[in-house]
């Protein structure tokens, strides 16, 4: 084989690898992930599947699956068969809720970025506005970018109270004070420590909550990265919160 020949054909297997390559990326990038799943077939579409675009989801009633594919979701309702693949439209004002949800640096914003009258109730369905703000009404193991920062969030402002933080043998307490829902975790008291569970009581709760710390080297940048984190890390109030957020995003 000539030196032309040759570098002919290196070429174009060159190009043949490179061909490949973007079709391999194409079709990862098409996949949808499984983020949510409840009802009957939950367990035939668990939380954390990968669907190719060629896939179906067969659902009966109460089904309810949600998917989500290029940082937005889609929300399947059974009964009924639907592709895996589908375009989705978000909402500019709803989707800077998203934008605001992932944000490393999460925000002071006085009741979350919410506006009430003096008199009125706080909405049930309120949540943080960010990842990595502990609501501590939440349950269950919180993912924890830096312990230094970690601060406490509830929805609602208005009055003086005081959340009893009790765990790894101490205890703290946390004056949240009228006009702030936002309070610094008490580390000089109470260091974070992962994989112990802490108690929290008062500060408006109906009943103790158990919360228990995972850690986590940085904050993911993508909704993606953010769900397959707090997914393999077991960050269930998290997930929830973000999936709640970004499922609201979806046009109506």
């Amino acid at each position: 084989m000539s030196f032309p020949d040759f570098r002919m054909r290196r070429l174009g297997l060159t190009a043949a690898a490179a061909v490949m390559a973007v079709a391999v990326v194409g079709t990862a990038a098409a996949q949808s992930m499984i983020v949510r799943s409840t009802g009957p077939s939950a367990s035939k579409y668990p939380t954390g599947a990968k669907l190719k675009p060629s896939d179906k989801v067969t659902l009966v009633a109460g089904d309810k699956v949600v998917l989500m594919q290029a940082g937005k979701t889609r929300t399947l309702s059974g009964p009924g068969t639907f592709g895996a693949s589908g375009t989705v439209q978000a909402s500019q004002s709803l989707s800077g809720n998203v934008t605001r949800m992932l944000a490393k640096g999460p925000t002071m914003r006085s009741r979350g970025g919410f506006s009430r009258g003096p008199n009125d109730p706080v909405p049930v369905d309120m949540r943080a506005p960010n990842l990595w703000l502990l609501d501590y009404r939440e349950a269950g193991t919180f993912c924890v970018v830096d312990p230094a920062t970690l601060m406490l969030w509830r929805p609602n402002m208005e009055g003086d109270t005081a959340l009893e933080i009790e765990g790894a043998g101490k205890k703290a307490t946390v004056a949240l004070v009228d006009g702030a829902n936002f309070r610094k975790w008490p580390v000089d008291t109470l260091p974070v420590q992962y994989g112990v569970d802490y108690r929290l009581s008062g500060g408006g709760l109906a009943a103790p909550v158990k919360v228990r710390f995972t850690k986590i080297e940085t904050a993911p940048d993508t909704a993606e990265a953010s769900v397959d984190v707090l997914m393999a890390k077991g960050c269930s109030p998290q997930l929830n919160r973000l999936v709640d957020t970004m499922s609201e995003a979806e046009a109506r």
